[in-house]
């Protein structure tokens, strides 16, 4: 299904609005036709508009993995030039859940590490529905020891559930896989951008996901576990997904007002499906101006501004 249970309401009335648009070539009934078509793209426009004024932590975290929500590969495709793509760690294998590589944003070299879930069913399968290996984390460690050795700004766009839980990832070293990645992310003497694009879950989103910026969009998540894992964990049951969401404050406002987040770029309304070209400028912009904020900024200086910035999470005064 290419719609979410809150968007039912909204696709119901859209699927009426096209079904007028053709049949509305009787020239004797055009006008009247015509003014009902008006009449319901203003209902839908301000019922869109209702409906997303006041999205539960739950309903943004089914936006986060809305099927038509583009991927990493079109967002890099769109606001990139001449793309190419490095693979493997050296090691074990290709993990298609990374997709790595270095590019031109605007005659500006960058490297991009990000994950990626795939559009369709094949592409899905092939990239593990976006949950990376081991041998995924060793290649983007690789690209981020390329990126230092030449200077180029790390830009990471994080869209994951989670790393791979198997048994061979668990065998291979996942957890040392993603420790290794913090540990040379915090020491990385190169500016490093963040993006959370969908849905950021857990070690596997932040094993790519330490920079010294962290821009999300409008409608993605970031947290420590999945609703669903939390529900099953604390209540013993799936059933308390919606309170666990609420709980944790997954969405992009929640963690703005913790401080988290440097800036949250806004979606079209609908979201980020409904108008891709619009959100692909914004997010081109955002890196744009990030990298100029930061590249100038000596590398020592950058590193101990990366370092205060993540020592100063959790902190509080007790009065």
């Amino acid at each position: 299904m290419d719609f979410l249970d809150f968007e039912k309401p909204i696709v119901e009335l859209e699927r009426r609005i096209e079904e007028l648009k053709l049949t509305n070539t009787d020239a004797n009934t055009a006008i009247e036709l015509d003014d009902e078509i008006h009449r319901l793209q203003k209902k839908c426009a301000s019922l869109t508009k209702k409906i997303f004024s006041s999205l539960s932590e739950w309903q943004i975290a089914q936006l986060a993995r809305h099927p038509l929500r583009p991927k990493s590969i079109q967002v890099i495709e769109a606001i990139s030039e001449n793309f190419q793509e490095l693979h493997g760690d050296r090691m074990y294998a290709d993990d298609a859940a990374i997709i790595s590589g270095l590019a031109k944003i605007d005659s500006r070299s960058v490297m991009f590490i990000a994950q990626e879930k795939g559009a369709n069913t094949n592409e899905k399968m092939r990239r593990n529905f976006g949950m990376p290996r081991p041998e995924g984390y060793r290649k983007a460690l690789r690209m981020m020891k390329l990126a230092e050795k030449f200077h180029i700004p790390v830009v990471t766009i994080i869209d994951t559930p989670g790393a791979f839980p198997g048994i061979g990832a668990e065998e291979r070293g996942q957890s040392e896989a993603i420790a290794r990645n913090l540990f040379t992310l915090a020491s990385l003497k190169t500016p490093i951008i963040n993006l959370v694009l969908g849905e950021g879950g857990s070690g596997g989103a932040l094993a790519i996901g330490m920079g010294d910026k962290l821009i999300m969009l409008e409608y993605s998540i970031y947290s420590v576990i999945s609703p669903e894992a939390c529900s099953s964990i604390l209540w013993r049951t799936p059933d308390e997904t919606e309170r666990a969401a609420e709980a944790m404050g997954i969405s992009s406002s929640r963690l703005n007002e913790l401080g988290l987040i440097d800036e949250i770029i806004e979606e079209p309304l609908g979201g980020f499906h409904r108008n891709p070209d619009e959100t692909y400028i914004s997010i081109k912009k955002s890196i744009i101006n990030s990298l100029q904020a930061i590249e100038s900024i000596e590398p020592e200086n950058l590193l101990e501004q990366r370092r205060e910035r993540y020592k100063a999470i959790g902190e509080f005064n007790e009065n």
